[in-house]
């Protein structure tokens, strides 16, 4: 080829690459058009002192398999592949890899459909938690009972390949992948997905919690408990108290759709529904017993909130000052209440023949008959005798602290969980009745004046007084279990600013120091919440008016015994009289030093401390999925050659032209 050849093809080749790019504008648009990356849910990393639970990379290195969908759990893999499937496959799948090594040795990950997107079928059950959730902390031996009939357990065990629940347009996107796939007989090019969920722990070999906390690798699960008094606690009280608790946090294999409506949701709604109500009632200074309302996180993770707040309450932590442990004179627990069938609760109770369990137990029906209408009829039941025990639940570390401790918990269910969705991400707002729920919250309301009040029954306008306000418990589930408004609402955006719309209840990692008075960001949206909201309904009022809300909180609060209330970035909020408190909710194993979080061996004065898994959550620095085309490596050689070639030809252009060039030269 002489020069001219050589002067043709060069500019064929610059044609060509200009054409080629002259629709982008900039690499990243270049990139965007190549690779789509999808929106959803990492099931994550955790550890435990005995090894590794959830999901990860294998490796350091991104995982990468072409995609193919299936619509049944038991359906063939022929090949490795990034496995699509429906939302109620998901637990059946996970099973298979476990008992099945062929098939575990072909997935390279899964993708999970949503289970709201279009065509989505809906599973009948699914529970990612045990049949007996949390059994070792059961105060009974009998733990073979089945609380949780659809329980597979995967919440506890080790997948070493990621897990990613898409988004409805995520879905959407990888089936159109899948289904190219498919058209073209898995031939090249091939629609692929690219996993990046990569851990800390797996890059530096920490296999337990006690060698990640050590290598700084991870972070232990935990978060901030609240608790409250209604009135605020008197430095000189010796009342007796009645503690009324629930939970607030939920658990499921994917972190940031664990919403728990049902289970805990309902029973903190209808906790903060009754509280609201009860804050009706003029001079409970009067009272003849203390009433002290407690919040829990953690719980779904070793009751991790009730036994460091029962540890803070034997050690006279700061976080509990005003609480005395010999005076719980008893215990009502608040649990999922929002699926009672035709308004029948179960009570659950430890220690029968006490005068302080039956005391609760009459209360509950004193207040269930108050109740009682021509339309409608409330029942509060006895749970089965054939039960082993109370249910798990946070009476449970009570009861190990105190074997003669009085408590009832107030349950939708009598031998087995209504919840057909329990810790999943299918235990959504729509699984949920809000009037259940209100019935369930003027019920705990009566009980709780009952107990607190010495009163034996309720009168006509105390019954007025203690009305639920059924609004409020329609807010509270469109904030706290829904994305629209979510977070953003009006009821919680006059207390915080949210650090997202979307609630999500997972526990979260425990960040900071515990022996140190939190920051706002290390607290989660939930808890800042329901801080706020039991601080602004237990104030203390006099004739109706709020003895703190005379100055806001601008410079903070002139008394100790004041709290800043309804601070965001838009108000300064107010100072008002409350006793409310913010309790670190982390594993009785743990001990936090200078040096980070250290494991502390195990102790006979710490029963539920020596079979608390203590579970921590791997550092991450980012959890992505991207799609793309894909061609053979055959192909990919080619392309090399071609490239290599065109390198070679441009080359030798370059030369024959600045020969060609030269020749002119001497001949002018």
């Amino acid at each position: 080829m002489d020069h001219s050849g050589f002067v043709i093809l060069a500019c064929v080749l610059s044609w060509l690459t200009q054409s080629a790019i002259a629709s982008f504008q900039s690499v990243p648009e270049l990139e965007a058009s190549m690779y789509k990356t999808v929106d959803g849910s990492a099931c994550v990393r955790l550890l435990t002192l005995s090894g590794e639970i959830g999901c990860a990379n294998p490796d350091r290195d991104k995982v990468l398999a072409p995609i193919l969908r299936l619509r049944s759990a038991s359906d063939t893999i022929d090949q490795i592949s990034s496995v699509l499937l429906p939302f109620s496959e998901l637990n059946a799948f996970l099973m298979r890899t476990l008992n099945e090594a062929a098939i575990n040795a072909k997935v390279a990950g899964v993708l999970v459909e949503s289970s709201s997107a279009v065509g989505a079928s809906f599973p009948s059950s699914l529970s990612d938690d045990e049949k007996f959730p949390e059994a070792q902390f059961a105060p009974y031996q009998n733990t073979s009972h089945v609380w949780n009939p659809p329980g597979s357990g995967i919440i506890n065990k080790r997948f070493n390949f990621p897990v990613y629940l898409l988004s409805d347009e995520s879905t959407r996107i990888v089936q159109e992948a899948a289904l190219g796939n498919q058209r073209r007989n898995f031939n090249y090019p091939m629609n692929v997905a690219e996993f990046d969920l990569v851990m800390q722990t797996t890059k530096v070999g920490t296999s337990t919690s006690e060698a990640c906390l050590s290598a700084s690798s991870c972070l232990p699960l935990g978060g901030y408990s609240v608790w409250s008094s209604l009135p605020p606690i008197s430095s000189s009280s010796s009342k007796e108290i009645v503690l009324v608790i629930t939970s607030m946090d939920s658990a499921s294999i994917f972190r940031d759709t664990t919403l728990g409506a049902d289970s805990p949701l309902s029973g903190l709604v209808a906790l903060l529904a009754s509280l609201d109500a009860l804050a009706n009632i003029s001079s409970p200074e009067n009272w003849n017993r203390q009433l002290v309302v407690a919040v829990f996180t953690g719980e779904a993770w070793g009751y991790l909130g009730s036994r460091q707040f029962l540890n803070q309450l034997s050690s006279g932590g700061s976080s509990v000052q005003g609480l005395d442990q010999s005076r719980i004179y008893q215990i009502l627990e608040v649990g999922s209440v929002a699926q009672a069938m035709d308004n029948v609760f179960y009570a659950h109770f430890q220690n029968e023949g006490s005068a302080a369990t039956v005391e609760i137990l009459e209360a509950l029906q004193v207040a269930a008959t108050s109740l009682n209408s021509a339309s409608a009829e409330v029942l509060v039941n006895n749970a089965s005798d054939t039960n082993p025990g109370i249910p798990p639940s946070s009476l449970m570390p009570f009861v190990h602290a105190n074997k003669s401790m009085s408590g009832v918990i107030l349950t939708e269910f009598n031998s087995v969980y209504m919840n057909k969705y329990y810790h999943s991400s299918m235990d959504i707002s729509g699984q949920i009745n809000t009037s259940t729920i209100a019935v369930a919250a003027s019920l705990v309301a009566r009980t709780l004046y009952i107990l607190a009040s010495g009163q034996s029954n309720i009168t006509s306008s105390v019954a007025d007084l203690l009305t639920v306000n059924e609004s409020l418990i329609e807010q509270l589930v469109s904030c706290l279990l829904t994305c629209n408004p979510g977070m953003s609402c009006d009821l919680v955006s006059g207390f915080i600013t949210p650090s997202q719309t979307c609630p999500n209840h997972y526990v979260g990692v425990f960040t900071g120091d515990p022996s140190e008075s939190p920051i706002t960001e290390n607290i989660d949206d939930t808890a800042r919440f329901i801080w706020n909201f039991l601080a602004n309904r237990t104030a203390l009022t006099i004739n109706g008016t709020d003895t703190g809300a005379i100055m806001d909180c601008s410079t903070g609060c002139s008394d100790s015994d004041q709290v800043c209330v309804g601070s965001t970035v838009e108000h300064k909020g107010v100072c008002v009289h409350s006793t409310t408190r913010y309790v670190p909710a982390y594993s009785t194993r743990l001990h936090y030093t200078a040096s980070g979080w250290q494991t502390l061996p195990p102790s006979s004065t710490d029963v539920l401390g020596n079979v608390d898994p203590v579970y921590t959550e791997s550092y991450w620095r980012v959890l992505g999925v991207r799609i793309f085309m894909k061609e053979s490596s055959a192909f990919d050689t080619w392309i090399l050659i071609m490239g290599m070639a065109i390198t070679v030809v441009s080359f030798m252009t370059i030369l024959s032209m600045k020969s060609a060039f030269k020749k002119r030269l001497k001949h002018a």
